[in-house]
């Protein structure tokens, strides 16, 4: 009873503490330490000693795997070179240069100073989530490092185990490699042979239960066996992740994707906001056992400093030489920006798996706690010094994360494309039987969706009222009023549960498509640079930027018709004004049917995006 009452307040902790920092914008891991190194100095607070098994099995694989399906293979295989030189070859610098500061101030073998040196090596995915997504850094530089802190782990790992292995005199310098190469090549095997067997049995489950039951067991069949035969279990989880993320689309139905994605978000935040909180928890603890191990407290304060000196000073050291190196080699292509490349460097953040492999060290180690003490340090440190300054680093760089508008523009133009294609097959599939009524539906539905994204690009909703906007406020309130009817006939005891319950599934399913733009979201006006498909398209290459408009901004047959606009066009042919498709009169699409003049530019403030009706390409 006292375990689950210690969990139950461990877990109800981390989400409030999470939920908060989260509210007023501060990096979640560093909140959660500092908050556990504080609760440990409480009285009554009891000492947290996480069992490694427990760490590695139960958290590190649902951890892993969680962030793997959200990766991207495509990404992934593009910046490939780069995270494969920042998961092996940084992680074993970084090991070596820690283990020779070790080695020089305190009194223990090299081999353990080289345990260490991997303990500390490897930055966590979790925590390099966390404050690259908050900051708004650009898409490159956050894949890089989502994707090195899942590969890392497995470097260190087994570079741990090959250290302890090395300590008993158990390993040679050739057994380490082919024990690496061993861990690294089977995880990947492993990982691929147990997702085609999920994604087989995937096609053939349609219930979004049966789904998801076998989504939570995916990570944990992935890790077993692979640590079973000797291979790496975290490179297995991640290789399985994903390419199950990758072929998703094409292996699960629409429901139970929603289902996945939803029920591994919630267990990825509680399980980080838990892991950082235990952190700090053993703070307190760790300290006490390390201040009276019998060093001397100088020696001791010193090495802590030194160590996390190293920790910080490694990465640099590593990456800014490797890029220049790398650039000169391959004599093709842009070098990597300064700015990028000293973000990276900074990007250092330790976490859950320098946690999980401290703990792995064996009792008799010697200076057992002092090298804890260290790895916590080398936790706290770099949490609070890079996971604080890494949002002022980025300010000062001038790096612009992804841009609303432009993000908007790309969903606009790929749910054009799609809409195109969904109409081309609809056109394909109708007979003479189908009823015009339910093609008008159909075509309708469609083109609200595709409107939708549009109207995102123009004026915020709160100058201007779209009528996807006003379809959203008043679909709303119709669901509203649904429900309440539905729930005063449950309450009265007027139908069968299961019939209220299906009627409420409906309801709240039709709710959950509805494109509920969050009109609080800060709106601002941002210079939208995309030129997506230009480069194959003959009109918008051939067609001018700019174009001085042949007429005041307003539609003119709109005005003539006594209609209203949402959003103006301008062609690039004749500089003709006109509205767009969500508006009644839809007059930029007529001009370029009676014209066939083919691009057309968006004059809304702060947008400088074309589009060719004939390609359907946005430039």
């Amino acid at each position: 009873m006292h375990v689950a009452i210690g969990l139950v307040v461990l877990v109800a902790a981390a989400v409030s503490l999470a939920a908060l920092a989260r509210r007023f914008g501060v990096s979640e891991p560093l909140v959660l330490t500092v908050a556990g190194v504080a609760a440990s100095y409480i009285p009554h607070v009891p000492e947290v000693h996480p069992d490694p098994e427990i760490i590695l099995l139960g958290l590190l694989p649902p951890l892993l795997y969680t962030a793997a399906i959200r990766t991207s293979l495509v990404d992934f295989r593009a910046n490939a070179g780069t995270i494969m030189s920042l998961s092996v070859g940084l992680v074993l610098f970084s090991t070596f240069v820690v283990a020779t500061v070790v080695w020089w101030l305190l009194p223990v073998p090299f081999v353990v100073a080289v345990a260490l040196g991997a303990v500390v090596a490897p930055p966590d995915a979790v925590a390099a989530t966390a404050v690259a997504r908050r900051i708004g850094m650009p898409r490159r530089l956050v894949t890089i490092l989502e994707d090195e802190s899942m590969f890392n782990d497995a470097t260190a790992l087994v570079a741990v185990r090959t250290a302890i292995a090395a300590s008993a005199g158990a390993v040679s310098v050739w057994r380490a490699g082919g024990d690496f190469l061993l861990a690294a090549g089977g995880g990947a095997v492993v990982g691929i042979v147990v997702a085609y067997v999920l994604a087989m049995l995937r096609r053939r489950i349609t219930d979004p239960v049966l789904d998801t039951s076998l989504s939570f067991l995916a990570p944990f069949v992935a890790y077993l066996p692979a640590e079973e035969l000797g291979a790496s279990g975290v490179i297995a989880v991640v290789t399985c992740g994903m390419i199950l993320g990758h072929g998703a689309p094409a292996w699960q139905s629409a429901a139970s994707r929603i289902a996945e994605r939803t029920n591994w978000r919630t267990i990825q935040f509680i399980l980080e906001s838990a892991v950082f909180l235990i952190i700090g928890l053993q703070m307190r603890a760790i300290i006490e056992g390390a201040w009276s191990s019998g060093l001397d407290h100088t020696t001791l304060v010193v090495a802590a400093f030194a160590v996390l000196l190293a920790v910080l000073l490694a990465r640099p050291l590593w990456i800014f030489p490797w890029s220049l190196l790398s650039h000169r080699m391959k004599r093709s292509g842009a070098e990597e920006p300064l700015s990028h490349l000293a973000v990276v460097s900074w990007a250092g953040m330790r976490g859950v798996v320098t946690l999980a492999a401290v703990l792995l060290l064996p009792e008799d180690t010697p200076q057992l706690p002092v090298l804890k003490l260290l790895a916590l340090i080398v936790v706290a440190g770099t949490l609070l010094l890079q996971g604080s300054s890494l949002p002022w680093l980025v300010r000062r760089l001038h790096l612009r994360g992804p841009s609303r508008a432009e993000d908007a523009l790309q969903k606009a133009n790929l749910l054009q494309q799609a809409s195109s294609a969904g109409l081309a097959e609809l056109d394909r599939w109708i007979t003479p039987d189908t009823p015009v009524a339910v093609i008008e539906s159909l075509r309708g539905r469609v083109a609200w969706q595709t409107n939708a994204a549009w109207e995102r690009l123009g004026r915020a909703e709160s100058e201007l009222v779209t009528p996807t906007a006003e379809y959203r406020r008043l679909r709303l309130e119709m669901l509203r009023a649904e429900r309440e009817s539905v729930l005063r006939v449950r309450d009265s005891g007027g139908s069968d549960y299961v019939i209220l319950q299906h009627v409420l599934d409906r309801l709240d399913l039709e709710e959950s498509m509805i494109d509920r733009f969050d009109e609080t979201e800060e709106e601002t006006v941002e210079p939208l640079e995309l030129a997506s498909g230009a480069e194959g398209c003959v009109h918008l290459r051939d067609a001018p930027l700019v174009l001085e408009p042949s007429e005041p901004d307003e539609c003119k047959e709109c005005l003539a018709e006594g209609l209203s606009w949402v959003h103006l066009r301008m062609c690039l042919v004749c500089g003709h004004v006109a509205c767009c498709e969500s508006s009644v009169g839809n007059h930029a699409t007529k001009h370029y049917e009676g014209t066939q003049h083919p691009v057309m530019r968006s004059v809304e403030p702060g947008e400088a995006w074309r589009w060719c009706y004939v390609d359907e390409l946005l430039g």
